[in-house]
Formats: C-alpha cells, sequence, structure tokens
C-alpha cells in the first residue's frame, strides 16, 4: 500500500517537473517573469532536467518493486 502511495506522489511530481519544462519558451516565461538573468534560468532548467532524470529512475525502479511484490 505504502509503494503504491509513493508511485501516485512520484507521478504526480513527475507531470509536474515535466510540464514546466515548456518547448522553446524558456522557464522564465511560464512564471511570467523575463527579466531574470540567463545563469539563473539556465540554472533552474538545468535543474528540472536533473530532477526529471532522478523521478523517472525511481519511479521506474518503484514500478519493478511493485511488480515484484
Amino acid at each position: 500500500m505504502i509503494l503504491q502511495i509513493i508511485e501516485i506522489i512520484i507521478a504526480v511530481l513527475l507531470i509536474g517537473v515535466i510540464l514546466l519544462q515548456m518547448q522553446g519558451s524558456g522557464l522564465s516565461a511560464s512564471f511570467g517573469g523575463s527579466g531574470e538573468s540567463f545563469r539563473s534560468r539556465r540554472s533552474a532548467e538545468k535543474f528540472l532536467v536533473y530532477a526529471t532524470v532522478l523521478l523517472t529512475v525511481v519511479f521506474g525502479f518503484v514500478s519493478i518493486l511493485l511488480l515484484i511484490r
């Protein structure tokens, strides 16, 4: 039961992180700001990519655990 709840939470977080990565418009446009420096916007987008990869790996691992269980 706990693994299923964790799976749902990870899925919702993964959907949110993917939606924040809007193609071509950048992260700052999704929050309404356009005056941020390139460095902070770039680092935020880089963080979102790493978060997507991490959440995907954890999601896959928990899915395999649920399959085995």
